[in-house]
C-alpha cells in the first residue's frame, strides 16, 4: 500500500500550475508550426508567428503564455489501495497546491476566479478553488490530470440535447460559427456525447486534454464511429476557413477529441468544448516516492522566427492621432501602435457607463484615446508590466455607444470580433476597433514601455492604467467604414476551401 502525503499532492500541483503557465506541450507546438508553415493567409500566419514566438519567449523566460492564466481543472483517479497522510482532506490539499502556485513570488499567475459570481465577484486572489473531479479506481496510485483554462474559451462551450436521429457533425458545424474567435483559434475540440448533460460536458473537457494525434488518424483511417467523427469534423471546421484568431485562414483546430458514454435511448446530450492557443495541461502520477518531478520540455521544436516591422506594417503615433487619419486604415492591415493607451475591461467599463449615466465627473479624460482591454499579469524584477494580451473585445460590446459618444474614446485594442450593433456605432462615430493576438499575452507586454494605475485601484488588475506602448502590434478589425475583418477574412477563405473541393 502507497502512503501518498498531502506534501506530495500540494507540492506536485503547485509544481505543475507554475510548469504548464509557461511551457506549451510539445505536440501543440509541433502542430502550431505545422500550421504555420502552411498557411497561405498573410493575416493567420502572422497572428500565428506571434503565437509561436510568444511560446518561445515564455518557455526561455518561464512568464506566463497568457495574461489570462486559467481557471485550475483538476481530474483525479484515485485508487482504492493508497493511504493518504495529512491534515484535512483531498480536495483542500489541491486547493493548496493551486494556492501556492498562484502566488508564487517568482512568476505570479494572475487571479481570476471570484466568489459570489452572481453577486459582489469579489476576486479570491489565489484562484481557488480548482474545479475538481475525482474517480476511484483499482490500485494504489493516483493520476492526475491538470489544465488551467482561460475564460475566453471556456465562455465558448456549447451544449445541447439532440434527437437520436439527429446529426452530431451538423451541431458542431452549426455551433463553431457561433463561437466567434474569443476562444483564440487554433486549437483543439473537444467532443463528449452520451450519458446526460453533465457527463457530456465533462467528457469534452476530458476529451479536449488528450495528446493531438490527427495526421496519425487521418494516415491509418478510423476503426470506430468516435475516429470517424474527428476526422469528419476536422476537415469540415477548417473548411469554415475561420483561421487563426479569426482572421481567415486554412488552419482553425489542430485536433478534434471524441468521448463517448451510454445514454438512455431518448436522449443523445452533446458538448463542445475548445482549447485555446494558450492550451495548458500536463498529467502525472503519484505512487508514494515523493512530489511529481517535471522535465523541461525540448526547445529545439520551437522554432527560431522573428516579428516582422517592414513596410507591411504602418507605424502609428496615437498622441497625435485624428478622425481623418482614422478613415485611412483599412480592415485586416497590420499597426505597430507606439503613445500612451489606457487599459480597462469589463468592471471598469460597467462602472464608467453608471458614472455617466448618473451625471458624475469621470476620473480620467478619455477623450480622443485609445483604451486597451487587458487585465495584465503582476510585473516581477525589472518589468513594467508583466504579460499582457488582451481579453474578448465582444463582451465590451454593450458599452461602446457611451464610450465613444459620451465618454469619447476613438479606438480600442481587443481580441475577437465586434457585434453587428457594436460595428454599426463604430461606423456612426468614425472610429476603429483593433486586435491584439489572444495567446501572444508577453510578446505584447516587451511593446510596453511604462504603466501607470490612474483609478480604480480596487478593481486592481481591472483597473485603469495609462500604458505608454512602443511598436505593438495589432490588427484593425473594424474599420471606420464599419468593414470588419472577422466577417470578409472567413469568407473568403471558405470560399477557397469550396473551389478547391
Amino acid at each position: 500500500m502507497n502512503v501518498i502525503t498531502q506534501h506530495h499532492i500540494t507540492e506536485s500541483i503547485a509544481s505543475a500550475l507554475q510548469y504548464i503557465s509557461y511551457y506549451h506541450p510539445e505536440d501543440f507546438i509541433s502542430a502550431m508550426v505545422e500550421a504555420y508553415d502552411k498557411e497561405e493567409s498573410e493575416a493567420a500566419k502572422n497572428a500565428l508567428k506571434q503565437v509561436l514566438i510568444n511560446s518561445r519567449m515564455c518557455a526561455l523566460g518561464k512568464r506566463p503564455i497568457c495574461q489570462d492564466t486559467g481557471i485550475v481543472i483538476v481530474f483525479a483517479e484515485v485508487g482504492m489501495d493508497v493511504k493518504f497522510e495529512g491534515d484535512g482532506d483531498f480536495e483542500s490539499w489541491i486547493n493548496e497546491g493551486v494556492k501556492k502556485a498562484y502566488l508564487d513570488v517568482a512568476n505570479p499567475l494572475r487571479g481570476s476566479v471570484l466568489v459570489d459570481p452572481d453577486g459582489a465577484r469579489k476576486n479570491t486572489g489565489h484562484n481557488a478553488p480548482a474545479v475538481i473531479h475525482t474517480k476511484i479506481v483499482a490500485g494504489e496510485e493516483i493520476k492526475f490530470e491538470v489544465a488551467a483554462k482561460g475564460g475566453g474559451s471556456e465562455a465558448k462551450a456549447k451544449f445541447t440535447v439532440l434527437n437520436p436521429s439527429d446529426s452530431v457533425v451538423d451541431w458542431v458545424l452549426d455551433m463553431v460559427p457561433t463561437m466567434g474567435s474569443g476562444w483564440c483559434p487554433p486549437g483543439i475540440l473537444g467532443i463528449g456525447i452520451g450519458g446526460t448533460p453533465e457527463k457530456a460536458m465533462v467528457l469534452a473537457k476530458e476529451a479536449m486534454m488528450e495528446p493531438i494525434n490527427i495526421k496519425e488518424l487521418q494516415e491509418r483511417g478510423a476503426s470506430n464511429r468516435s475516429e470517424e467523427l474527428r476526422l469528419e469534423i476536422y476537415d469540415r471546421v477548417n473548411n469554415l476557413g475561420i483561421g487563426a484568431q479569426g482572421l481567415g485562414g486554412l488552419t482553425t483546430v489542430l485536433d478534434v477529441k471524441v468521448k463517448d458514454f451510454p445514454t438512455h435511448a431518448a436522449n443523445k446530450p452533446v458538448a463542445v468544448i475548445p482549447n485555446c492557443t494558450a492550451t495548458r495541461h500536463i498529467d502525472f502520477t503519484l505512487d508514494g516516492s515523493g512530489p511529481a518531478e517535471f522535465t523541461p520540455p525540448n526547445l529545439d521544436l520551437w522554432p527560431e522566427i522573428a516579428m516582422d516591422t517592414g513596410e507591411s506594417m504602418r507605424s502609428v503615433n496615437v498622441d497625435n492621432i485624428t478622425k481623418h487619419d482614422l478613415s485611412t486604415w483599412q480592415a485586416g492591415e497590420t499597426l505597430l501602435l507606439s503613445g500612451s493607451i489606457l487599459t480597462g475591461r469589463d468592471a471598469a467599463h460597467n462602472r464608467i457607463s453608471q458614472m455617466v449615466a448618473n451625471g458624475e465627473e469621470l476620473p480620467v479624460d478619455f477623450t480622443n484615446r485609445f483604451i486597451y482591454y487587458v487585465g495584465p499579469v503582476d510585473p516581477v524584477g525589472n518589468e513594467v508590466v508583466g504579460p499582457a494580451g488582451p481579453t474578448t473585445a465582444t463582451r465590451m460590446d454593450k458599452f461602446t455607444r457611451t464610450m465613444l459618444r459620451d465618454v469619447g474614446i476613438i479606438g480600442m485594442i481587443g481580441k475577437a470580433e465586434r457585434g453587428d450593433e457594436a460595428i454599426e456605432v463604430i461606423r456612426e462615430y468614425g472610429a476603429v476597433s483593433l486586435i491584439a493576438v489572444g495567446g501572444a499575452a508577453y510578446l505584447v507586454s516587451q511593446a510596453i514601455k511604462s504603466a501607470k494605475l490612474l483609478a480604480f485601484e480596487d478593481l486592481k488588475m481591472e483597473g485603469i492604467y495609462e500604458f505608454v506602448v512602443e511598436d505593438m502590434p495589432v490588427v484593425v478589425a473594424v474599420d471606420a467604414e464599419g468593414n470588419s475583418v472577422h466577417k470578409t477574412g472567413p469568407i473568403k477563405w471558405q470560399n477557397l476551401a469550396v473551389e478547391a473541393a
